[in-house]
């Protein structure tokens, strides 16, 4: 079963002509239900934007993503909103977490944002996983860079999305901590049967996936299993 798939996707800026910036350009590929693929192209190849369209966090000229068998871009914006909350986690180069909040609230707050009841069980093997358990009540600036990333792949994890989308997730670690961070990415995604799409510049780390796909100037450009 693939939990995601691109068809035709479009995504141009500026007037049609000479100054139209063609950033994806038809677009098709799909990733199966528990597969890990790396996204690789370098800077301005289109690959961000992808991450963007995939993510229902821009809006396409053209085509469609559909996640989990849901065409998401046939959802009025505040469905949507709930769709990606629900069904797509996030893992940033930033870690995106909130200061005033413990690494334990950091991670069940999305969950406890819609409504739902967080499954402590869950929760704990992740913790176990990631080797966080014993950091539960430490706070963002406690921790380092590689240990806040944990915490952003936790969060992500958390609500048991269809799908996690990792853009750069080590563009702001040292290389060791870069293995250890992608080491876990690896052990997670097979551990939680969790679909995976992680965009990166660097051919090396795109060697974790399972699948490498390339990108150049908005389009395609092949793939191959590692």
């Amino acid at each position: 079963m693939n939990m995601l798939e691109t068809k035709n996707l479009k995504k141009y800026y500026g007037n049609q002509g000479e100054t139209c910036v063609k950033a994806l350009d038809g677009v098709n590929f799909s990733v199966k239900e528990g597969e890990f693929v790396a996204i690789v192209g370098t800077s301005g190849s289109g690959k961000s934007t992808l991450l963007h369209m995939i993510g229902g966090l821009d809006r396409p000229t053209e085509g469609t993503v559909t996640v989990a068998g849901k065409e998401i871009f046939s959802l009025r914006d505040d469905a949507l909103t709930v769709f990606r909350r629900r069904k797509i986690g996030f893992i940033f180069q930033s870690y995106n977490l909130i200061p005033v909040l413990d690494v334990y609230e950091n991670i069940v707050l999305p969950i406890e944002l819609d409504g739902n009841k967080v499954d402590k069980k869950h929760i704990k093997n992740i913790l176990h996983t990631l080797g966080l358990t014993e950091k539960t009540d430490a706070y963002p600036n406690q921790l380092s860079g590689g240990q806040q990333q944990r915490v952003a792949i936790a969060r992500a994890l958390a609500s048991k999305p269809a799908i996690i989308l990792a853009d750069e997730p080590t563009g702001n670690l040292d290389s060791k901590t870069s293995a250890d961070v992608l080491g876990l990415l690896k052990v997670t995604s097979e551990r939680f049967q969790q679909t995976m799409v992680m965009i990166t510049h660097n051919e090396e780390i795109a060697q974790t996936a399972d699948r490498i796909i390339r990108i150049e100037d908005g389009k395609i450009a092949g793939g191959r299993h590692v």
